[in-house]
């Protein structure tokens, strides 16, 4: 019995700031001459307008989480003043995009949720905001909860894949996923390439989706599952890595990244491919993680994709930055808005620490309503353009 990915629904924090706020705060930031041109340098390359967060205070010199000393440079708050503010974010976050995704799915009441599964890697809290989506949005109270945490920006696929799996057991399952990072927590000001690349992309965001094994309802696209897949490229562990410090989580993402996925992508992509008696040629959408644009260029190239391939990917990246792993999902989520055609073989790919590569195959079925009930964009109430 298949498992449909009924819907999808996004949410972002209230704050958003263009690319060329933050590099000028990150600039201010440092002392170093050369710190500030790889700063220049880095952020002009991202491919990157605008990016939500969490918090307010890059709008402040003074004051809030992330303020400015005396003597120019930002003041580090420690891994448990960052986790605080993920604790309160998080929870209310999680429990806006609840509501939101049962609103804007109403094929499925608040009662039918029997299992949710919460993905996280930029915070801990216990009870979380699994244990809140429950409470405050009206759950049943026996719902099932799993939290898959630490895994990184692949992480929407295990998410997705354990759903799956428990639909396919029980026909009755229904199942809401949700991925929620707080990236911004964890800036750190250093000089060092790896470290300003990590604070040029990463964002804040979240996305969950519906999932059953019921008879979808044919007035809006929908997923039909065809699978999932999971590959390593050993060579690449010391290359992107996460860990926590005193000062925040601690992010390695070498330069060497979009290479190592590059030279893979092939390979990887046979494993669930060839399965299913499909090449590159049979996908219609390629719904990639976008976790830069150098990795985009790669698979671009690589798969010698056309240029409008990929738009998807580089949109969501333009207007949301890396999310870590709901970014995937939005990208998702934008290929059911902009449906056109009845049917579209769709490959998802994401990348994370290890180096980890998770793909899936999803049947894209049904065309978007219409262009006027397409979802809107984010509000920007708080925008710093």
């Amino acid at each position: 019995m298949p498992a449909f990915i009924h819907h999808i629904a996004t949410e972002t924090p209230d704050f958003i700031y263009s690319n060329e706020f933050t590099r000028e705060r990150m600039k201010n930031w440092v002392s170093e001459p050369r710190a500030k041109r790889l700063i220049d340098m880095i952020y002009e390359r991202t491919g990157i307008e605008t990016r939500y967060s969490a918090c307010d205070d890059f709008m402040k010199e003074d004051g809030g989480l992330f303020h400015t000393l005396p003597d120019g440079t930002m003041n580090s708050p420690t891994t448990g003043q960052r986790n605080a503010l993920y604790a309160k974010a998080s929870r209310e976050l999680a429990v806006k995009l609840a509501h939101k995704a049962l609103a804007e799915c109403p094929h499925f009441a608040r009662s039918d949720i029997t299992h949710v599964v919460f993905a996280s890697c930029t915070g801990f809290s216990n009870p979380g905001p699994d244990y809140h989506i429950i409470r405050d949005v009206g759950l049943n109270e026996n719902v099932e909860r799993y939290t898959i945490g630490f895994m990184g920006c692949y992480a929407a696929f295990p998410a997705l894949r354990m759903a799956t799996q428990f639909c396919e057991a029980n026909p009755q399952a229904v199942v809401l996923v949700m991925c929620l990072e707080l990236c911004s927590l964890h800036l750190q000001v250093s000089g060092k390439p790896e470290s300003i690349v990590a604070n040029s992309l990463f964002a804040d965001g979240a996305a969950a989706a519906i999932v059953s094994a019921r008879e979808p309802a044919h007035d809006r696209p929908y997923y039909r599952v065809h699978g999932f897949h999971s590959a390593l490229v050993p060579s690449g562990e010391a290359h992107m890595a996460w860990d926590i410090g005193d000062h925040g989580f601690n992010m390695v993402l070498s330069a060497y990244v979009p290479d190592l996925i590059g030279s893979n992508i092939r390979e990887i992509l046979g494993g669930i491919l060839d399965k299913r008696g499909l090449t590159p040629a049979d996908i219609d959408e390629w719904a990639v993680h976008p976790g830069g644009r150098a990795i985009l260029d790669q698979i671009e190239e690589q798969l010698s994709l056309p240029p409008a391939e990929l738009e998807m990917s580089r949109s969501v990246l333009r207007d949301y930055g890396n999310m870590s792993s709901p970014t995937v999902m939005f990208v998702l989520k934008g290929f059911l808005e902009e449906a056109e055609s009845e049917r579209a073989m769709t490959c998802a790919i994401a990348f994370g620490p290890g180096l980890t590569v998770e793909t899936a195959v999803l049947e894209r079925c049904g065309a978007a309503i219409s262009t006027t009930q397409k979802a809107q964009p984010d509000a920007l109430a708080h925008a710093v353009i």
